[in-house]
């Protein structure tokens, strides 16, 4: 196992030195397209080479036009499954961030150029893969690579690798694409302490939270009754959920949320206090403020608002 692994190790460092960097879009051509028979492929070699060694022995040409036939699909899947992969596009990647323990996803745009369907394309990362069935002509399909986000922080990705099988799975034709690809992992949103007290008092956290047009707050999710005119269609025509602008005074003295209050706890559980008091607060409207050791967010609300300070957590 461990020196199946040294091979692979060296092997997958010789073709980064060998491709570099890739820009987007990445197009799969054909210097950088690998072909290997898969496990099914080397035991039907091994077949053929039996069948082969009978019908010489017995002078069989029955077992022989046989033998040649078999081998001569394998050769034409061998190209096949060269085809396959031929002239894909990767047009874009996204990392979609996630709270600890809950699960990320790396998503991929492939294109496929050309007239034929691609099938059984796979996007791979060491075990984690999936699957589409396949790729339609001169059209687009994201495909979504589940990441394991058990710890808060970076996940960085050096490359990923698109392969297919098909048909017939004796072969296996494989390409990587080698970007800095990075996923945030948020803090577990843990914690039963309160909130610090409001500064200055409820009346002015109430002054904070008064809607009005002074100042842009975010966006929220659509709720019955809110007014179509404070819809962000915009974003909605992107393809986004049903958004809300919100518009109000902060004024007043928001609730701030201090890292060096917390000096009670361990590290990744003042993070997770503090990530449980932001998604509390945005979801109830209230304005916040996030200050951490050498970063200091100033007091918003709305969701762009929240991916920063969670961001900033992750980052912690």
């Amino acid at each position: 196992m461990s020196i199946a692994f040294n091979t692979r190790a060296r092997f997958a460092r010789w073709i980064r030195r060998r491709q570099g960097e890739d820009s987007l879009p990445a197009v799969f051509h054909r210097k950088r397209i690998y072909v290997l028979p898969t496990r099914g492929g080397l035991l039907f070699g091994l077949m053929l080479l039996l069948m082969l060694v009978a019908g010489l022995n017995y002078a069989n040409s029955i077992a022989l036009f046989l033998t040649f036939m078999l081998a001569g699909l394998a050769l034409v899947a061998m190209h096949r499954v060269h085809r396959n992969l031929l002239h894909i596009e990767l047009l874009q990647s996204a990392a979609n961030p996630a709270f600890a323990g809950q699960g990320g996803a790396l998503c991929c745009s492939l294109r496929n150029t050309s007239r034929l369907t691609r099938h059984g394309v796979v996007l791979s990362r060491d075990r984690e893969r999936t699957t589409v069935a396949a790729l339609p002509p001169f059209e687009s399909v994201t495909l979504e690579l589940p990441v394991p986000t058990e710890r808060r922080g970076v996940i960085q990705i050096d490359r990923v690798r698109i392969s297919t099988r098909f048909p017939f799975g004796l072969f296996e034709a494989w390409t990587y694409v080698h970007r800095p690809f990075e996923i945030v992992v948020y803090p577990r949103a843990e914690g039963s302490l309160p909130p610090p007290p409001e500064p200055g008092g409820v009346g002015a956290q109430r002054a904070a939270l008064a809607g009005g047009d002074d100042e842009w707050l975010g966006l929220r999710a659509f709720r019955d009754g809110d007014s179509p005119r404070q819809v962000a269609w915009k974003a909605y025509a992107r393809g986004a959920p049903l958004l809300v602008k919100e518009y109000g005074s902060v004024a007043g003295t928001p609730r701030v949320f201090d890292f060096d209050s917390l000096r009670g706890l361990a590290l990744e559980a003042r993070l997770s206090q503090l990530c449980r008091w932001v998604v509390d607060s945005e979801a109830r409207g209230h304005v916040y403020a996030l200050r951490l050791p050498g970063v200091e967010l100033p007091p918003g609300r709305g969701l762009l608002h929240q991916e920063h300070c969670l961001t900033a957590l992750a980052r912690c």
